[in-house]
């Protein structure tokens, strides 16, 4: 049986887990507790975010049927990352934030980094991943309603998130190297990333304006159907 908070207290967990709790548990885990607490903060992240997906949940019954959709979308993310050079996960994660909620991006981030490093290695940079992912999603579902009138918004948006992720993967790059977090050599990893941040960019881009409208009318009509 899913546990459903009250109002006040889901809406106390949906700021206060992606603003401070996630962020201070990827930064604590990283400056602390070293490259191999990587799996007891990615386990911590993948409950937080489990928590503000649950926070999102309005009655039993709908929260189930949206577990359900969520979960196909992060089994689509994961067979996504076996797609070469051109991978389709961010794109898919907006699209599911933008219908599904919020708390339900984050979710889709979140896990769907966390479940396909079992396919490609975990290690030390799965919390940055899910972070990175959570965060585009969470903000892909606090920007629904323009994303989803203009398609010239949810393009700009892709472009952005890629650029994003690729700044958060590269404060890990910084920690990894360094041992530290300074200026330059944040500014250092940024020059040497840019080649795949800009394909990175152009990939979120061409799925999105390929898929966003199937994917987009195939959500809705699931919504409606089922209530969701």
């Amino acid at each position: 049986m899913i546990y459903i908070p009250s109002a006040r207290v889901r809406g106390v967990l949906s700021v206060l887990i992606p603003a401070l709790l996630i962020p201070a548990t990827v930064l604590a885990g990283a400056l602390l507790l070293g490259e191999r607490a990587y799996i007891p903060v990615s386990l911590a992240v993948a409950l937080l975010s489990l928590l503000l997906f649950v926070a999102g949940f309005e009655q039993k019954a709908i929260g189930t049927r949206r577990t359900v959709l969520v979960s196909v979308i992060i089994a689509l993310c994961i067979a996504g990352r076996l797609i070469p050079v051109f991978k389709p996960v961010t794109a898919l994660v907006v699209l599911g934030a933008v219908y599904l909620g919020a708390q339900a991006g984050f979710y889709i981030g979140a896990l769907s980094a966390l479940l396909s490093n079992f396919l490609f290695g975990q290690g030390p940079w799965t919390p940055f991943q899910m972070l990175a992912w959570g965060l585009i999603g969470l903000f892909a579902g606090l920007l629904a309603k323009p994303l989803q009138k203009s398609k010239v918004a949810l393009l700009l948006y892709g472009v952005l998130a890629g650029i994003a992720y690729s700044a958060v993967m590269d404060v890990w790059s910084v920690l990894w190297a360094s041992g530290g977090l300074s200026p330059s050599a944040y500014l250092a990893a940024i020059v040497a990333a840019l080649p795949h941040t800009v394909l990175y960019a152009l990939s979120n881009l061409l799925f999105l304006l390929l898929c966003a409208k199937p994917i987009g009318d195939k959500l809705c009509r699931i919504k409606i159907k089922y209530g969701i």
